[in-house]
């Protein structure tokens, strides 16, 4: 069944979905090209870079879910916002079934739920172990979101650490002052604030253009993500504050998924359990050749005479978790309790 047939017959379209049209019929054409014996043809969004961790992970879960399944499932990754979708548009384009499935930075789907700001608040992880202990605690959690909002979450995994990608180091506060700096979520957003940034949060798609034309002139992002876009040309220093590993997700819509054989949803879980150990383990060596190349490319990496900077973060970042679990209520308070258990024992 091609992806226009999938989307349209088995479900009404939602507003967006509709306006969205004019791309499903490109992702037509590409999915024609996959295996003709294939029982379904899905498409995956990623707004990032097809060398990034995460669409990297896609092509591992896509080629994963073609073999667990004998090629009844043949999923075509979409890198790079190639689809015409920003990441603040996956939640809405998988849920209407504009697009099957995406790959979305949690930062941007505060909005719909507080709860999924959990992975970029400030200096709550220490480590990507930790990292991957607080998603694994938070994962029933982000499941419901998704299940409430017609869709159905497959896996989650993170950045490399956050930092500040600047024209010059960063190591104090003072160095943050009226800095117009992009954020990806309003945690980063009012930490930025509350040191005397000027703050801006931005889509990924969004960042280069601003660096370009001056409406920004720093980046809280992973190395990563700055090498993937050259950044160096616009901000040549990297400073190391280990800010948050933030989480993306990769959900699909929920109606697509129910209508799956038991052993097709098998395959499907089978692989993004595959993918997303994959991701979780590259993660750790991902940060040294993010330096190397970032190096190789002329830029700095700034890891020394931050201490001061760091303890100024912290405490400007340390009302974002009490917001937060405000706003989450008993659910919020459950996992962290849950989290500095484990990482206590």
């Amino acid at each position: 069944m091609g992806v226009l047939g999938s989307a349209v017959d088995r479900r009404k379209f939602g507003r967006k979905a509709i306006i969205a049209l004019s791309v499903m019929s490109v992702m037509g054409l590409a999915s024609q090209s996959g295996d003709a014996q294939a029982e379904e043809k899905w498409n995956l969004a990623n707004a990032y870079g097809a060398t990034s961790i995460h669409a990297e992970g896609n092509k591992v879960f896509a080629e994963a879910l073609a073999k667990s399944s004998g090629r009844k499932i043949v999923i075509t990754v979409h890198p790079g916002g190639s689809l015409g979708y920003k990441s603040v548009d996956h939640f809405d384009a998988v849920g209407d079934g504009a697009v099957e499935i995406a790959d979305t930075p949690g930062g941007f789907l505060g909005g719909i739920d507080p709860l999924m700001q959990l992975s970029s608040l400030p200096f709550l992880v220490k480590s990507v172990d930790e990292a991957l202990i607080l998603m694994e605690v938070a994962f029933e959690e982000y499941s419901k979101v998704f299940e409430k909002n017609g869709q159905k979450l497959l896996y989650a995994s993170p950045w490399p650490a956050s930092g500040i990608w600047a024209k010059a180091p960063i190591k104090s506060a003072g160095d943050l002052k009226g800095l117009k700096i992009r954020t990806y979520d309003p945690g980063g957003t009012k930490t930025f604030a509350n040191i005397g940034a000027a703050p801006i949060q931005l889509a990924w798609g969004d960042v280069v253009p601003q660096l370009a034309t001056g409406g920004i002139e720093s980046v809280l992002t992973s190395a990563e993500g700055g090498v993937g876009q050259k950044f160096v040309e616009h901000t040549p220093y990297f400073t190391e504050i280990n800010y948050a590993l933030p989480l993306n997700f990769v959900h699909m819509n929920r109606d697509i998924y129910e209508g799956l054989s038991a052993d097709l949803k098998k395959a499907v879980h089978s692989a993004a359990a595959e993918a997303s150990s994959r991701n979780w383990k590259e993660v750790i060596g991902r940060t040294n050749r993010n330096y190397d190349k970032l190096k190789a490319d002329g830029g700095t990496v700034v890891t020394d005479g931050t201490d001061n900077l760091l303890v100024d973060m912290s405490k400007a970042g340390s009302i974002i978790l009490d917001d937060w679990l405000q706003k989450t209520g008993d659910r919020g308070k459950k996992i962290i309790e849950a989290f500095r258990a484990k990482v206590k024992s």
